[in-house]
């Protein structure tokens, strides 16, 4: 049995599937297997593909005749994995030398450990691929996860670099459908309710960004991504809440983390002239913290339904207590705003 499995998704990246598998096969540990997954691609990407399995028996592919969608081309590779371990590798994504190695000595030697991730670099494809500092050796710590993502509401693992036990992930499940942008933090979660995670403090990965898709509509994906990231947390929890002695408070802690966040950077949105986007960000984040902490709260979308009794509404202090005086840490770090 090999000791780990990489599978490769890829819809029309055929330009980068080369770099992105020579830079696991490239890897310290030999005994490994490949797998591209060819989403129905319209470009070259099945024939690189063919032509990578051709010049190496560690590779193989399959062919999609119809687009599937990333999500079940996630899961049919959870499916195909049999290795110790896994990882999944978008095909413009790159790993670093000894990544792997680092990832197995680890979850090798700790039976406890689930779930790996390191730093990654981002690279705007536009510009030279970014220096990897070197260093003699590396460390990692076991971290609580599960409430760092709770506490910051962002996805803190890359993943690139989200190397885990195959055994752990087949348990768990695939990623879910109603999750197309956030189905990766909430994988993260549920591996932190199931095990030790190790963060390695160390470049494991290089994770490209693509320079034409910088536009006015990025501000605009603020909205879906707050929702995507309320849906995540949403889901994992009411799938955990029996399992974990502290889902209560974690819920509670999640929730007003989206909603500081949300409110900061709807307000953010406005003061920059994108009103609508701004207010349906300040919107959310109020009639989140409603809906968490005043259950008999109707959101905005159905105040004009037939009311049920409610109980006085919240004070403003009350509300600017919850959603007001925090750190903008997700809109400053993933948004850039």
């Amino acid at each position: 049995m090999p000791k780990i499995d990489v599978v490769v998704p890829c819809y029309n990246y055929g330009r980068f599937l080369n770099s992105c598998v020579g830079s696991v096969l490239g890897q310290s540990v030999d005994d490994l297997r490949i797998l591209i997954i060819d989403d129905a691609s319209t470009d070259d990407s099945l024939a690189v593909a063919t032509a990578l399995a051709g010049a190496d028996p560690r590779v193989s592919v399959i062919a999609h005749p119809r687009n599937k969608g990333h999500i079940k081309t996630y899961n049919e590779g959870i499916a195909w994995a049999s290795a110790d371990y896994f990882l999944l590798l978008s095909a413009d994504d790159l790993l670093v030398p000894g990544a792997l190695e680092r990832a197995v000595e680890i979850m090798d030697e700790h039976p406890d450990v689930v779930l790996t991730h390191g730093e990654c670099i981002p690279w705007y494809d536009d510009q030279p691929l970014p220096a990897i500092p070197t260093k003699p050796g590396y460390t990692w710590t076991r971290h609580d996860l599960l409430g760092e993502i709770c506490a910051t509401a962002s996805n803190l693992v890359p993943t690139p670099t989200a190397i885990g036990r195959t055994s752990v992930q087949k348990t768990l499940g695939g990623y879910r459908d109603s999750l197309p942008h956030s189905g990766d933090m909430e994988m993260w979660l549920r591996f932190a309710a199931s095990g030790s995670i190790a963060r390695i403090d160390a470049v494991q990965g290089i994770y490209r960004k693509h320079a034409h898709a910088m536009s006015n509509t990025y501000f605009a994906t603020l909205v879906s991504d707050y929702t995507q990231r309320q849906q995540a947390f949403d889901s994992f929890f009411d799938e955990y809440a029996d399992l974990l002695t502290n889902s209560r408070a974690l819920r509670a802690l999640a929730t007003r983390t989206m909603a500081r966040q949300g409110f900061r950077c709807g307000i953010g949105l406005i003061r920059r002239g994108y009103v609508s986007d701004g207010r349906q960000l300040v919107r959310a984040a109020v009639d989140d913290v409603l809906r968490h902490f005043f259950r008999a709260w109707r959101p905005a979308a159905r105040r004009n339904s037939p009311p049920h009794a409610e109980p006085p509404a919240p004070r403003l202090p009350e509300l600017t207590g919850a959603i007001a005086g925090a750190e903008a840490r997700h809109c400053n770090h993933r948004h850039e705003l």
